[in-house]
This record gives C-alpha cells, structure tokens and sequence, in this order.
C-alpha cells in the first residue's frame, strides 16, 4: 500500500513538473504563430478594402471627411492611440451601419451620420469600432469563424474574390460574441470619457436602435451589435454619479452642415 502512494505521489509531481515546464515554454515564439497571424492581418486587410472601394462609392469630399477625422483624432489622442495606423473611410451607402476589417480599416457608411441625432453618438459608434481595432477583435473573430489557414490562402491568391466578398460580408453583418461586444462598449466608454466626450448620448443611440423609433429599416449596425436596450443600461450604469467633462469635437453649426452635406447627396 505504501509502495501504490509513493508511486502516485511521483506521477502527481511529474505531471504536475511537465505542465509547469509547458506553460513557460513561449510556444507562439516557437511556432511564429503571431507573426504569421499578424502578417496576414495586414494582407487581408488590404486585399478585402481594395475588393470593398471597387463596389461602391467611397467619399472624398474634404468637407464631410474633415469633421470626422476630428472625431477619430480627438478619441485617438486622449486614449493614447495611434491616429495614424487608423484608416477612416466613408462610403455612400444607405445602411445604417460602420464597421472594421483587419489591419486597422474603419469602415463607416454615410447613413449612419444620418442616423445619427449629435456628434457624441457619432462619437460613441466609432470609439466602438476603435475598440474592436485595439482589443484586436476582427482577427478573433475570423480565425474563430472562417479559419487561419482559409485567410492565409486568401492573401497567396487562392481565394476566389466570390469566398473574400463573403467573408466581408460576414464581418460587416454578422455580430460579435457577447463577451467581445461587452468589452468593445466598456472600452468606447472609456475613450469617450477620456476624449471629454459625453458617453449618454450615445447610449441614447442605442436606445433608438433597440426602439427603431425614427430610423430607417436598414439597421445593420443593430445586426452585428445586438441586445442594445441592455448596452445602453450598461453605460448609462458605468457613468452615473460620474462628473464628466464634456468638449464639442465640432460646433453644433458645423454638426448640422456636416449633416446637410450628407443628405444633399443622397
């Protein structure tokens, strides 16, 4: 019996070694996954905007880009992030809807600014995408759905444009899990705070977004951002009894011509 205890107690000690060897074995160093993985982000990324920009009308009117480059400026500066690895682009497109796609893509479209009632909301949508960019969210979600060794065959040319347009179409349609989205709005949360940029109102956004009152039936933006009434009740929770400083990016004057704009076109 003595001898059946010792002889167990060295298996436990044993394994118990090899998994404490194992966990302090770098083994993505080993194996180059995160190179890899981080290499073809920045391929894929590009391959799947140059796909994007070639069906539809992407904006480019310094006017309306302007405004919104002040947004993403002002959450990317107080928030310690580099403006200059986000790439911004606005697109004409009746859909309520904006969006990342790897290596740092900001996709938004113009129907969104419409839907829109105040720059904070604008503000409040894009320091949400800014979050799925830095928490590194977009890979994720790929590798999790469509696979590393389907994307990496993407970037060497062997993914058909029809396989690329889908997978696009999955990120800009398809939500996020609950525990990424939770995240991405604590974190805009906080960039707004940071950025002296008032967080309720875009609450107030998604309120409307869980209601549909007064917006138009396209919601793609409520698709792939689900369960809004209860996001909303988290924010408004996160900053009540919080004394927040409150900045306009832009006067409520150039908020209205930026709207102006935006429709004059549609």
């Amino acid at each position: 019996m003595r001898k059946l205890i010792i002889e167990f107690l060295i298996i436990v000690v044993v394994l118990v070694s090899v998994k404490f060897i194992l966990s302090k074995i770098d083994w993505m160093t080993i194996f180059n996954v995160e190179k890899r993985t981080q290499k073809t982000e920045e391929k894929i990324g590009d391959l799947f905007w140059n796909l994007l920009k070639k069906s539809e009308t992407e904006i480019t009117a310094d006017s309306i880009l302007s405004p919104i480059d002040s947004m993403i400026t002002r959450i990317c500066t107080k928030n310690g992030i580099a403006r200059a690895g986000i790439k911004i682009h606005l697109l004409w497109k009746s859909e309520v809807n904006a969006f990342a796609l790897p290596n740092n893509h900001l996709i938004v479209y113009s129907d969104l600014i419409n839907a829109c009632e105040n720059e904070s909301e604008l503000c409040g949508v894009l320091s949400h995408e800014l979050a799925h960019i830095e928490k590194n969210h977009i890979m994720n979600k790929l590798v999790k759905d469509v696979g590393l060794s389907v994307l990496i065959s993407m970037t060497t040319g062997n993914g058909n444009s029809e396989v690329i347009r889908e997978t696009i179409k999955h990120l800009s349609s398809t939500a996020y899990d609950r525990s990424l989205e939770s995240e991405a709005d604590k974190t805009a949360t906080e960039y707004l705070i940071k950025a002296n940029i008032d967080p309720e109102p875009f609450a107030n956004f998604l309120y409307r977004l869980a209601a549909k009152d007064g917006l138009p039936d396209n919601l793609n933006w409520l698709n792939t951002h689900p369960d809004s009434k209860e996001r909303a009740e988290k924010i408004i929770a996160t900053i009540k009894n919080k004394e927040l400083k409150k900045i306009p990016v832009i006067s409520n004057q150039g908020w209205i011509q930026l709207k102006k704009l935006i429709a004059a076109q549609q």
